[in-house]
């Protein structure tokens, strides 16, 4: 049986272009979204997957986050802001 395979060969500016890309999408579902009306009984489904493609996107956003490893440096004082 085949395995999946785990481990990714990803640069910094992969993840970057992964992060805009479900932005995008985010964006685009968003303007959709709000283009269909809440009274419409016949756009209720349209809605439920259009707000279930969201929750995912911004759920692998947020595993995306949580897998990052910030640096601060070390020789000098950090100032963050």
């Amino acid at each position: 049986m085949p395995r999946f395979n785990r481990s990714f060969d990803l640069s910094v500016a992969d993840i970057d272009l992964i992060e805009e890309a479900l932005r995008a999408r985010g964006r685009e579902l968003c303007q959709t979204r709000r283009a269909l009306s809440d009274e419409n009984p016949a756009h209720m489904e349209s809605i439920r997957v259009i707000e279930q493609d969201q929750r995912a996107g911004e759920e692998l956003l947020g595993r995306l986050h949580d897998q990052k490893i910030f640096y601060r440096p070390a020789a000098q004082v950090y100032v963050g802001g």
